[in-house]
Parts: C-alpha cells; structure tokens; sequence
C-alpha cells in the first residue's frame, strides 16, 4: 500500500466515524430543519441563518459567505490548523489510532524540541503564577495590579504572574525552579527563560516584572511579555525569538478573545497589554495588542481570518500616529477593512475607559475614520495645500496606491485623494502601478450566446438525473458508457457531469468535491441546494440506488434511441431534398436495420 493510500484509507476511517453535526454542533447552534441543520454561520457575522449542515452527505454549506467542505475542512477553518492537526485532532475524539509515519532524525528533533519547550514555557506560567500569589514575593506587583484596576478574576483569567526582584528571590529564581523540575540548563536558555552569566553561572531573563503569558492559536504558551515595576528600561520586555516564538506573528489577546472577534467580525487594536486588560475588565474583550512593536503584516494576516474590520485604537501623540501610517499598507495588501479612532490628547485606552467608560470606548470606534482619509488628513496637517505641499503629500501616497491589492482600492482611493487636493492624479503619475485595463464589452448576442441556461429550466427526467448522480456518483461511468453524453443537451447540466465524469467512482458518497469544482455561481448555488434537500427517487422513498439507476439506464438507452432516429429522418429528408439518391438508399437501410 502507497502512502497515499494509507493517507486515503486513515482520512476515511475517520470521516466514517465523525459525526459532522456533533462536531460542528459544539461551535455552532444547530437547529434541524428536514433532513439537514441550519445555524449562524461561524465564519463570517450574520443575524439569519444560511449556514446549512447535511448529515447524510457529511458536508456543511454557507449560503451566505460561500464556506464549505467536510468535517475536516471545518475543523481546519474553525480552529486554524492544518489537515495533519485536524486529522489528529478527530482521531483522538473518535479513538482510532493513526499510523505513525517514518521520520527522519532532524524531523524527530525539531518535534522533540517544540514540544519541551512548550512544557517550560507551562512550567514557567505556574512558577509565576505562583510568586505572585505568594504573600510575600507578590505583595508589590498584586499592589501595583489593584491599582491600575485589575480584578482578580482578570488575573487569573489571562495568567498572569511575577518574576520577583532579585533582592528577595535570588537572580536565579525561575531558573532554580525549573532545573529542580527536571528541564536541562540548555533548553532553559533556548526557551529565553534564563541568561549565561558572563562570569559563570545562569540568572532570570525577568525580573521585577509582571508577567504575561503569550499563547498561540492552540492555547499553547510559547513566551512572555514584561512590565517592569515602578522605573526601569526597558519598560516592556519580550521574550526572544525561539523555534515557537516570533513577537512580528504573535497578538497578546488573540488567542482568549478569537471568540468574541469572531462573533463581532471586529477586533480592537491596542498598543499596551495594560490597555487590552483594563478594556477586557470593562466588557470590550474583541481586542489584541502587538507585543511592544508596530503591527506587522503578519498580524494583519492573523486578523484576517477572524474579522472583516480592524479599528486601530492608538494615543493621539507622535508614537501613535507614526504606528497608524505604518500600518496601512498592510491593510491594503491583505484586503482588510481598517479604520483609525484617536483618543483625546494625554490618554490612553487604559485611562480613557477608566475615566470614561465602555460606552465612550464603542462609540469612539463607530467614529473611527477609514485608513485612506486618515493618511490623507496626515498627511495634509504635516505638509499643509501649498504647491509643494501638495507635491510631498503625492509622493508619500504613492506607496499606499502601490499596496492596494484590488484595482478597486486603487481606484477609490486615487478618486478621493485627487477631489480633496483639487489635483489631477492619476496611476501613471501619482503610482507606477498601471491601471488594469477594463475588458471591452461583449456583443449583446455572445453575451446571450455564453450565459449558463439556468438549471431550474431542467426537465424533470434530467432533475432526476442530477439529483440521483449527486448522491451516487459511482454510477455516471455505466450511464456514461449507455450514451448519456448523446442524450444530455443542456449546457450546465453537461458542465456538472464532466466534472463527475473526471472525479470517477471514487468521489461516491463524498459530494462536497463539487462544492470545489469551477462551476458558474449559478450552478453551484443550484447543487448546494440540492445537495441540502431530499433526493428525488422515482421509485418513492423506499426504492434503493440500484432500482433508481435500472430505471435511468432504460431512460437513457431509449432516448439514446429516439435521438438518433430523430437524427437518421433528419439526414434522410436532406438527402431527398438534395436527389442524392444513393444517400438515401444508405440512410434507409440503417433506419431499417436500427
């Protein structure tokens, strides 16, 4: 057996076993409607539902964003993991053993290696966790906590802990905790828990700091960010780059609140983790923080696949401003909605919502401007509408034209920019990116011509064709042999079948392939939807598959049949009419012998 085989055997083992309406079922409140499922789709925000689940063929369907696939694709999409994760993940649900592939001696280590570091990373959480709750260790930092206004309950909730001042503890508090657990100096020092002493020896990277756990998108601690008590530089510090950190991938907050950024489709960005608590502490939990840098195209990235609009929340002074500029181009390459909301001169978010409450907070937001008129409304107050004012603001606007993804963006935002400088600018003059040329307009009669026919204008025999092949696929090879190519004349229902004909029986039971193919919107829309409804069998509710394809195999072969008939008469009639009498001999002998 071929690996792929066994990946192909192993892949339907599990889907077999899988119940895709219980696993969906414990992210999205399903409710039965007939033979499927409806709920509010989890992948993009909506009030109605049009997010359909279907248990006989094991697929789900978003009428809505479009979103669709089996059991695997949704664990994939839901959770943001690859199809070895999600394969182990509904493995281990169901307990059926996977096979462990051969690997090779580097793969080996770097899997060894991730995994204990993710184990100090935890043991280093507990250890901070614990200095801060000790009565006499954490008595300073559970002081300074309280008094920016974080609860207890916020405490515990995002884990936060204490590396203790060297004076009390030692300079090397953490790193005697976790060699007394049994984790080796070298992997200590690899994580960027502790530090080789230039005279010997090892001491805490943190120190007299409050500590936040920094998690990935499994829940997994992978490095920390920490604040310092009272004075001292660095105010804040991160944890190094390591095989499970990068502080340009990684969002404090993402991974406790990806729920509520789901739901809302919005997330809050914030430049302080103090600022994401004491907002979470006020109810707004759709909100992250980049650890103490600007936010990267990484994080917009990160975003992305959980929200449609990402509003920066930032200080209004020249550090905020500065990080706003920066990153639109970053919104602009990934196609993301993002808008900016300033805060009033000498605040914060963490003193704003403290002084000014939740409401002020959200409706600061709903007023946040879009990106392309808060650069442009910069950039006219650092340059001013002089001659050569206006000059500096289009150079500095060309790299935003040039990040743009969609030629729309361009588009847009080149038409705002040029009616509030009352210039003329155009791509070749304000971007060297070149406008795509729009495609010249078809003639009415192609138009007509190309347009898919719309598959409800289906007979009800080829309906029923349709239906019976979208459940049972591995009977279009015996139809096909029987001449149903010769019988099928409809456009669409031929593109469908083609696309059956090319997977083979090997898609049998497993219509979510189709969902997959490049069929028209129309078409897909109309096989979603009858994929979601009960097939029409002919011979009622308790005729199984076999009777159903006897009675469309006789269909076939007899219009087969009357097609070429109707062919031959046709071929005759144009033989007389010609006096090709020799034709029409020939012609006659075949209709006498057909």
């Amino acid at each position: 057996m071929t690996s792929l085989s066994l990946q192909e055997t192993v892949k339907n083992t599990v889907k077999e076993a899988a119940d895709i309406v219980e696993v969906i079922g414990e992210h999205v409140a399903l409710k039965r409607a007939g033979l499927r499922y409806t709920g509010l789709c989890p992948f993009h925000g909506e009030k109605t539902p049009s997010f359909s689940v279907n248990p006989q063929g094991q697929f789900y369907y978003c009428f809505g964003c479009g979103a669709s696939g089996d059991v695997f694709s949704f664990v994939m999409q839901y959770h943001h993991i690859d199809f070895p994760e999600a394969l182990k993940q509904l493995a281990g649900r169901y307990h059926i053993d996977l096979p462990e592939r051969q690997m090779s001696a580097a793969e080996q280590e770097r899997i060894q290696l991730r995994q204990q570091l993710y184990e100090v990373h935890e043991a280093a959480a507990q250890c901070y966790e614990k200095a801060l709750a000790d009565p006499s260790l954490g008595l300073q930092a559970r002081d300074y906590l309280g008094n920016r206004g974080v609860p207890e309950e916020t405490i515990a909730r995002y884990r936060l802990g204490f590396a203790p001042d060297p004076a009390t503890a030692g300079w090397d508090y953490l790193t005697r905790s976790l060699s007394g657990q049994g984790f080796s100096m070298e992997l200590i020092v690899q994580a960027g828990l502790s530090v080789a002493g230039k005279k010997g020896g090892h001491y805490d990277r943190f120190r007299s700091r409050v500590l936040f756990p920094l998690e990935d998108m499994s829940g997994r601690i992978t490095g920390f960010g920490g604040r310092i008590l009272g004075e001292g530089q660095p105010k804040y510090m991160n944890s190094p780059e390591s095989p499970v950190f990068s502080k340009s991938r990684q969002l404090f907050g993402l991974y406790p609140h990806r729920e509520r950024i789901r739901k809302l489709r919005r997330a809050l960005v914030v430049e302080g983790n103090f600022d994401l608590l004491l907002l979470a502490v006020h109810g707004i939990e759709n909100v992250v923080a980049p650890l103490g840098t600007a936010l990267t195209r990484e994080h917009v990235h990160a975003l992305r696949n959980y929200c449609d609009e990402v509003i920066l929340l930032f200080d209004a002074d020249a550090a905020g401003l500065k990080a706003a500029m920066r990153s639109i181009p970053f919104f602009l390459e990934e196609s993301l909605e993002g808008r900016v909301a300033l805060l009033p001169k000498g605040h914060d978010p963490d003193s704003f919502v403290r002084e000014q409450g939740r409401a002020a907070v959200e409706d600061l937001a709903e007023k946040a401007l879009p990106l392309a008129e808060f650069a442009l409304d910069r950039l006219i107050a650092d340059h001013g509408l002089t001659l050569g004012g206006k000059a500096r603001i289009v150079q500095e606007l060309k790299p935003l034209l040039q990040a743009a993804a969609k030629r729309e963006q361009r588009e847009l935002m080149t038409a705002h920019f040029a009616a509030n400088l009352g210039v003329s600018l155009n791509f070749s003059s304000a971007s060297p990116v070149a406008p795509e040329p729009p495609p010249p307009p078809a003639p009415a009669e192609e138009v007509e011509q190309n347009a898919p026919p719309a598959l409800q204008t289906l007979g009800r025999q080829e309906k029923q064709l349709l239906d019976f092949l979208l459940f049972w696929p591995e009977y279009i090879l015996p139809l096909q042999e029987a001449g149903l190519a010769e019988v099928v004349c409809h456009p669409a229902l031929q593109r469908l079948l083609d696309v059956m004909v090319s997977h083979g029986a090997a898609t049998a039971r497993q219509p979510e392939y189709l969902l997959a193919a490049p069929l028209e919107a129309e078409e897909r829309a109309y096989v979603v939807a009858r994929l979601m409804q009960q097939p029409i069998w002919a011979g009622g509710e308790n005729a199984g598959p076999r009777l159903m394809f006897e009675q469309l195999l006789a269909w076939v072969r007899q219009q087969r049949q009357r097609y070429r008939a109707a062919k031959l008469q046709q071929e005759l009639q144009k033989a007389e009419r010609s006096g090709d009498s020799k034709r029409v001999l020939e012609l006659l002998r075949s209709k006498q012998s057909g």
